[in-house]
């Protein structure tokens, strides 16, 4: 008698530990799914299966504003009609120099039935790099690239220099970037924004939300041809950083700019950095 009860209280003590194991295991996967949601900030975007028009209204030339219009369909011709609100607009749309020198992030009007609309203004001749962001409804976020050519005068194409100090004074908004570790493609990387006022060196507070976060990175590879569009780990922070999480998909040159508003002005800090194998 004395035998049965010791093995059924030795069989009660065995699936009480495996139920303690399996909870365990449970609340581990969970933690570590929402720690994977959480440090998912940003990722290079996927395409999705659509076709792009683009045609501006007359041939580009240099400091004259012109009409593009974008539109988007499907794979089988049909223009897509809807399209989710990402970060407050239907579009977002990349405007780059090829030695990027030149940058402007714009925002295309939505007409309906897949038509964008847009007046653009290149500020000199050369050749651009359109990059369209936008998510169809109930898909991925698609990126959509066109390369145009531009009339007009056409200085030497500035050469892209990692920068030695990364540190910019941009409107009276003195910006540090500091980076986690040695850039090295294909690895996470935290990319640290910190702002001072740059007559006062104090931290400022007072960063406000642009397209609904404390703000925005887009970051390009030397060619334009590899795009990442980087939002921030905490989107409410107003000051004094902003943290985000990218992974840069080849080693190379590329060039970031951080995108902020502060009272009630838009300003965008550039950075040039390099990453290794």
């Amino acid at each position: 008698m004395k035998k049965l009860l010791f093995v059924v209280v030795s069989l009660l003590t065995m699936i009480a530990l495996v139920a303690c194991n399996k909870d365990s295991e449970h609340k581990q996967m969970k933690h570590d799914m929402a720690n994977m949601d959480h440090n998912d900030s940003s990722k290079e975007k996927q395409q999705v299966a659509v076709q792009t028009d683009w045609k501006f209204e007359h041939y580009p030339q240099a400091n004259t504003t012109n009409q593009l219009t974008i539109t988007i369909k499907d794979n089988k011709g049909k223009p897509i009609s809807e399209f989710e609100v990402n970060h407050e607009k239907k579009m977002h749309l990349i405007v780059a120099s090829k030695d990027l020198s030149k940058y402007q992030h714009i925002h295309p009007a939505y007409k309906g039935k897949g038509v964008f609309t847009v007046p653009v203004t290149f500020t000199q001749g050369g050749s651009f790099q359109l990059i369209a962001d936008f998510v169809p409804k109930g898909q991925s976020d698609t990126v959509q690239m066109h390369t145009v050519s531009v009339r007009g005068n056409t200085p030497p194409p500035v050469s892209l220099t990692p920068d030695k100090k990364l540190v910019k004074t941009v409107n009276g908004n003195q910006v540090s970037l500091k980076i986690d570790s040695q850039l090295k493609a294909n690895q996470e990387t935290m990319l640290n924004f910190y702002f001072e006022d740059a007559q006062t060196k104090q931290p400022i507070q007072d960063l406000q939300p642009y397209l609904g976060a404390v703000g925005h990175v887009v970051i390009l590879n030397q060619d334009a041809t590899k795009y990442l569009h980087v939002h921030p780990m905490d989107e409410r922070v107003k000051g004094s950083n902003a943290m985000f999480h990218t992974t840069f998909p080849s080693p190379g040159v590329y060039k970031v700019w951080g995108e902020f508003q502060r009272s009630n002005k838009v300003f965008i800090v550039p950075f040039v950095v390099e990453v290794s194998k």
